[in-house]
């Protein structure tokens, strides 16, 4: 007698669910709070409107990362540059699995504790991924793991060194937890042959709480870029802000000053988009017009680059941040 095929169930999102490794977590990672509210702006105006992904590549880059058991930001945090970026063979692995320790209410990753796993042969996996897409460049990111002793460092570490030994002219960025504010942490994924390194402040200083979790922190971030920059002058460092949370021009100067303090390369400003009902609402649609303004502020004020728009996010077409060109993006033609 065959065995039944198992059935997928499908969770709602801020429902608890139980995942393969038997820990249990939140769905998209905030709970529902019973009655959403509606965004203040309104309809989303045409500039936010985006192709559904498609193509060859796009599907070939899907099978790739399911053959090899990755998880992606792209798909875990329902990016809306999934097709574009996936379309031009670029992607974000998402490490250590797809279950947060933490809970940003901006952020749609499942929130839970995972309890100390780790896949082992994920170093392997990834590397295999790369090398078969041949990538040039690389982005890593993860989950937070507050679970873990380093936070994860040395899996990354692990990852990192993994992908280099299977295609050593590929170019690694990585996109890490604060791991608590732990420099020792920290370099570890610095000793591991990177050439970007990159921590999110993702809003300003204001409204740290209630946007991230509350084990983040404004200063925690900025200690952590800082010390990055000062511990390897050759790698460059790079923060990103979502816009639309209700910041003033005026907090996003202040950030900007903040940053060139400690000599930050690379910033990156894109639109905050609600990813469920149950996450924090937009305050405003930010027109492309003052992307450019804001971009014009930092290339002023001295960063290598600043990369600007609507649909930006912190590894948005990574690979051309040093181009000059804010990856390519041209904002008056969008508004």
């Amino acid at each position: 007698m065959q065995d039944k095929q198992r059935i997928p169930v499908v969770v709602k999102s801020g429902k608890k669910f139980e995942t393969e490794q038997g820990f249990s977590a939140i769905k998209n990672g905030i709970k529902n709070p019973g009655q959403a509210t509606p965004d203040q702006p309104g309809r989303k105006p045409a500039w936010l409107k985006v192709q559904l992904p498609s193509g060859g590549k796009y599907r070939n880059m899907r099978e790739n990362v399911r053959e090899n058991r990755l998880a992606t930001v792209c798909e875990e945090s329902m990016c809306p540059n999934i097709g574009e970026c996936w379309s031009a063979g670029t992607a974000t692995i998402m490490l250590m699995g797809s279950v947060c320790t933490r809970a940003c209410r901006f952020c749609a990753v499942d929130t839970g504790n995972p309890k100390g796993w780790l896949d082992q042969s994920e170093p392997e996996n990834a590397a295999e991924s790369v090398r078969a897409t041949g990538l040039k460049y690389i982005v890593l990111t993860s989950v937070d793991r507050d679970d873990l002793p380093d936070g994860g460092a040395q899996h990354y570490a692990d990852c990192v060194r993994a992908i280099l030994k299977a295609s050593p002219s590929v170019n690694v960025e990585t996109l890490t937890p604060d791991f608590k504010g732990d420099f020792s942490a920290l370099e570890k994924v610095l000793d591991s042959g990177i050439k970007v390194f990159a921590q999110n402040l993702e809003t300003v200083e204001r409204l740290t709480h209630p946007v991230r979790d509350p084990r983040a922190s404004y200063e925690t971030t900025l200690s952590l870029l800082a010390h990055a920059k000062k511990y390897n002058p050759e790698i460059l460092t790079k923060t990103s802000l979502m816009l639309g949370l209700g910041e003033t021009d005026e907090e996003i100067l202040q950030t900007l000053k903040d940053l060139r303090k400690i000599n930050l390369d690379i910033v990156t400003f894109g639109q905050y988009l609600r990813p469920t009902p149950n996450h924090l609402t937009v305050e405003r649609y930010v027109p492309p017009s003052d992307f450019d303004k804001y971009r014009q502020w930092g290339l002023e004020m001295g960063f290598v680059e600043v990369v600007s728009g609507p649909f930006v996010r912190s590894s948005y077409r990574a690979e051309r941040a040093l181009e000059g060109n804010n990856a390519g993006i041209r904002n008056s033609t969008e508004s």
